[in-house]
């Protein structure tokens, strides 16, 4: 897919997407309203008042953002950087069903099938070596069957779902709160690579440039349960991202789920590890979720033909989660 700057309504859809002041719904209305630049840009303060039913604190200068546009169409040229807006045909369907959908989108990559189940993976920065490696295992034998996980590429919890879901033939999506170009942590771009050599994303509602902030996180989370079926929350303390991530998929409609090792209470470690977000969640009804065979019998996918108990096994014969462990505990091998 390519940039949609190209056409006149491509122009006209980035330039609304980085209008400031305005809410994410506001931008869709602005998006359904009008169909070309000229259209928009004879618009006064008051009409737009008029459009979006509220009073808009400052308005634009819209030939700054314009110069703005050409500045991002023209970085997102240089590092083969794509986008797409919420009303063309290659925005993913599935976020076009939030409440409050990113007007734009931006990739690197491959943006999912639309028709292939996507299982969203988020967790604590500081997990436990038990539930780093379930995550691990999870995303691996999923990725065995064929199915791809989407996660933040934050470290921790999130590192360890890319990791495990690059083992298999399945491709990885990550979703960032920064720009295209702007990997957060740092430390994390030999992973991000590893994404877009195995035929994934990375992908943001951010444009090249910006970078990352305490608000972007949060709002980052809602497009990782909106690209997916279900999520699965793998060890979370009690105020958490992940938790924010939860929330996001009750409100669209999707499973939520707690894995097992999110919920192992060994005393001696609750001082390092809080697990009270993920124990939250399951004594709220979120289901318990041991093995990658707990999820395909939860989206009823005929399993007689596959190995369960290789699902279950474990795979610490794998050089892949050998190493990838190795780095998470720190250890030099």
């Amino acid at each position: 897919m390519n940039n949609k700057t190209t056409g006149e309504r491509g122009l006209l859809d980035l330039i609304i997407s980085l209008l400031p002041g305005l809410r994410l719904t506001e931008k869709i209305i602005l998006l359904n309203t009008f169909d070309t630049t000229d259209q928009l840009f004879v618009q006064s303060k008051r009409d737009i008042e008029k459009i979006i039913n509220r009073q808009l604190a400052s308005f634009w200068d819209i030939s700054e953002i314009s110069e703005k546009c050409a500045r991002i169409d023209t970085v997102c040229k240089m590092r083969s950087v794509s986008w797409v807006s919420w009303n063309d045909t290659d925005y993913p369907p599935l976020l076009r069903e939030m409440h409050d959908p990113p007007s734009v989108i931006y990739w690197r990559g491959a943006l999912p099938n639309p028709e292939k189940t996507l299982l969203g993976i988020v967790g604590t920065r500081n997990p436990s070596s038990e539930a780093a490696e379930q995550t691990y295992k999870i995303a691996g034998n999923l990725s065995r069957l064929g199915f791809s996980v989407v996660s933040g590429l934050a470290l921790g919890i999130d590192s360890m779902a890319h990791r495990g879901n690059l083992v298999g033939s399945a491709p990885s999506y990550a979703v960032l709160g920064s720009g295209i170009d702007e990997i957060y942590p740092s430390s994390n771009r030999p992973l991000a690579k590893r994404i877009l050599d195995s035929g994934g994303a990375i992908i943001s509602e951010y444009p090249p440039g910006v970078k990352p902030a305490k608000w972007t996180f949060p709002a980052r989370n809602r497009i990782i349960a909106g690209l997916t079926r279900s999520v699965l929350i793998a060890e979370a303390p009690f105020k958490s991202g992940a938790l924010i991530t939860a929330a996001f998929a009750l409100e669209q409609g999707k499973d939520l789920w707690v894995a097992s090792e999110g919920l192992q209470a060994d005393v001696s470690l609750i001082a390092k590890y809080d697990k009270r977000g993920t124990v939250k969640l399951a004594s709220e009804g979120a289901e318990i979720i041991y093995s990658a065979s707990d999820i395909l019998r939860k989206w009823n996918i005929d399993i007689t033909n596959v190995n369960t108990e290789r699902l279950r096994s474990s795979i610490t014969d794998n050089k892949e989660l050998i190493f990838s462990m190795a780095e998470f505990l720190d250890i030099d091998i």
